[in-house]
């Protein structure tokens, strides 16, 4: 058996975290261990930790987001694979049962995710067309919206180690970038069972107190564009660029903030300056 090191990042997440982690333990598959790392929480996170008798890694760290806890579990993390539980997810108990069992079998595979059920203020919703999962060299597929759950996946350590963590400067989107990073030189496994479930709808979801998400997803794209290896998908990049500049620039403008307008009308042409000059020299 391959061990499963489980990292659960969370912060002043007390009300959801006692059932994220009942449903790790609840796994039918054993071999893994539970790293839970708290982000500066102030709202007894430690104490409902240390109420399992799992031994449970409790990693504390200041308060630095999302990104810098899950990295902080990849450095503590002593498995194969790496798995993610956000705090206000669960996970069925098939979960990682059936995703190590389907890596192991196709082996070309770093990294797998799977289908969802999305719970928002406890009533069941149903994911619309543009939210479509795929399987393979799914790069094209990642660049309109974020399409992986992180609580939906699994992946070989080793990956993190080619790819690098999680980007600490996106206080949101993180994950639309980490996808984008590993699908542009991996292909990525889909395993088309919900096998999690997303809660959402509470005050304190990421996307609902950071304004303005497209913003950090242009930043992704740009960092896709000017680092190389996307040669013949340099124009497909450009596109959503300009599509998400020109609803960032537009939603300015409503807002009398002119000269953020014309920042993002101007960030097509940035970063295609940015990614000129990088293949020149």
């Amino acid at each position: 058996m391959s061990m499963i090191s489980v990292i659960i990042p969370t912060f002043n997440r007390h009300r959801f975290l006692k059932d994220a982690i009942d449903s790790v333990l609840n796994q039918t598959y054993k071999d893994f261990e539970l790293l839970v790392v708290d982000d500066g929480s102030t709202d007894g996170t430690e104490k409902i930790v240390k109420s399992f008798d799992f031994p449970i890694k409790y990693v504390y760290q200041e308060h630095k987001g999302v990104s810098a806890a899950r990295n902080q579990g990849i450095t503590f993390a002593s498995g194969e694979y790496i798995a993610f539980l956000d705090s206000d997810d669960l996970w069925v108990k098939e979960k990682l049962e059936k995703q190590i069992n389907t890596l192991k079998k196709q082996k070309k595979y770093l990294v797998c995710y799977t289908d969802e059920i999305w719970i928002y203020n406890g009533k069941r919703i149903y994911p619309k067309a543009k939210h479509k999962k795929y399987s393979g060299w799914i790069f094209e597929k990642t660049l309109p919206l974020c399409i992986i759950s992180p609580s939906s996946v699994i992946a070989h350590k080793d990956l993190f180690s080619n790819i690098g963590g999680f980007d600490e400067g996106f206080p949101a989107c993180e994950d639309y970038d980490m996808w984008l990073r590993i699908s542009i030189k991996y292909p990525i496994l889909f395993l088309e069972e919900p096998l999690i479930i997303k809660r959402g709808g509470h005050p304190d979801q990421l996307s609902r107190t950071i304004w303005g998400l497209d913003r950090f997803r242009i930043k992704a794209l740009g960092k896709i564009l000017i680092n190389g290896g996307c040669d013949n998908k340099k124009e497909m990049i450009l596109r959503y660029i300009k599509e998400k500049s020109f609803i960032m620039s537009n939603g300015a403008f409503k807002r009398k903030r002119f000269l953020k307008g014309i920042k993002y009308r101007l960030m097509p042409y940035y970063y295609s300056f940015l990614a000129e000059v990088k293949e020149k020299f």
